[in-house]
């Protein structure tokens, strides 16, 4: 639900066959997530502008290294990774006082900021202000109306005067509406020929590599992972094993609602205009519980989206674990926290450290930030 009402679908009156996404007024609320959107348009239509870098050998796999769980070699030998190190000890060593059983050890991870980049912009909302350009064929409407005359035009402006009902509009119009198989095509055909605006890597080539040695690391000592975020949850279970190694069901995120119907005779599952679930702040333990039925026993995230994650998984009995990713590294990616559009950490990094929530600091405990810069 949106703050002024539904967007929901319905039938052209002058052609049954096609569907548009309308906006209906009711009482609702959306996520801060969409409302940093806005701010953040501008930021990435202008890094969009500006001239390319030559474009770097794509690495292989695109975006997955080769974890080496034994000795995390890409991070820095600190007190973050030891104490990272130490609570895993623990918890699998049979016969010590912290022994968690491996049914009982699952780590949940935000994805943005956490696992990828996610400067200058959600990487989700490329995709969507892309599937504009590559839709607008198909609506030639969309040349005269905003806010998706401002997105083919490039205009920032007209962008920002949209406000957030406009960037909402651009988000139905392009992920919603479709089938699975439909929107999942999208995503994946998106994926093999997008690259960022300001690096030129395909999208998932901005993975971390300390990250993946970590959910390796985890895995290999008897953990099962999850992505916990804010981000669509059928745009992440396209790529998520393939990158991650995290298999679409043990991905959480925000989803639509669906409706089963049948097109020609062949079942298939539509995704409505309509909010099922937003998995950011509060939302998130909401939406642990509704997928994995048991509270975590280690957290993983990098900004106040992710603080009610941390504070549910850490609060529980026994053994806990909860790690913040600080963004302290403008040279090899971006520094970022109190004040940031995206991203931002105020509460997690004030009350980090009396909650035992341990803090990476990226610039000094992360010896390389990328798959590329590992040679992977």
């Amino acid at each position: 639900m949106t703050p002024q009402g539904w967007l929901v679908e319905r039938f052209d009156d002058m052609d049954p066959g096609r569907r548009n996404l309308t906006w209906e007024r009711g009482v609702g609320r959306s996520s801060g997530r969409w409302r940093l959107l806005i701010a953040a348009m501008a930021a990435v239509l202008a890094v969009d502008g500006c001239q390319r870098q030559p474009q770097p050998p794509a690495p292989a796999p695109a975006g997955r290294g080769t974890p080496r769980p034994a000795q995390l070699q890409s991070w820095n030998d600190s007190v973050s990774k030891n104490a990272i190190v130490d609570f895993v000890a623990r918890v699998t060593r049979e016969g010590s006082a912290d022994f968690v059983p491996p049914g009982e050890r699952i780590a949940t991870f935000d994805n943005d900021g956490t696992l990828w980049s996610e400067q200058p912009i959600y990487f989700q909302f490329a995709f969507a202000l892309d599937r504009v350009k590559a839709l607008a064929a198909d609506h030639p409407e969309w040349r005269t109306r905003q806010p998706f005359k401002g997105v083919l035009e490039g205009d920032m402006k007209a962008m920002a005067a949209a406000g957030e009902r406009g960037m909402l509009e651009l988000v139905a119009a392009t992920h919603l509406g479709n089938t699975t198989d439909e929107f999942a095509t999208a995503v994946g055909g998106w994926l093999a020929s997008a690259r960022h605006p300001k690096t030129n890597r395909p999208y998932t080539a901005m993975v971390y590599q300390p990250m993946l040695d970590l959910l390796g690391y985890l895995r290999a000592n008897g953990f099962k992972t999850f992505i916990v975020s804010g981000g669509g949850v059928e745009f992440m279970r396209v790529w998520s094993e393939r990158v991650y190694g995290i298999p679409p069901e043990q991905v959480i995120g925000s989803r639509a609602k669906m409706k089963y119907e049948l097109r020609g005779g062949i079942p298939v599952l539509l995704r409505l205009a309509e909010v099922d679930h937003v998995d950011d702040k509060a939302g998130k333990p909401v939406g642990i519980q509704q997928v994995i039925g048991r509270r975590p026993i280690a957290a993983f995230g990098n900004s106040d989206g992710d603080f009610e994650m941390l504070e549910w998984v850490t609060s529980g009995s026994g053994p806990r674990l909860g790690v913040i990713v600080h963004h302290t590294d403008a040279g090899r990616e971006w520094a970022y926290d109190r004040g940031s559009q995206i991203g931002r950490l105020e509460r997690g990094l004030d009350e980090a450290a009396a909650r035992r929530w341990i803090v990476v600091d990226m610039k000094q405990d992360w010896r390389v930030i990328y798959p590329e810069e590992a040679g992977q």
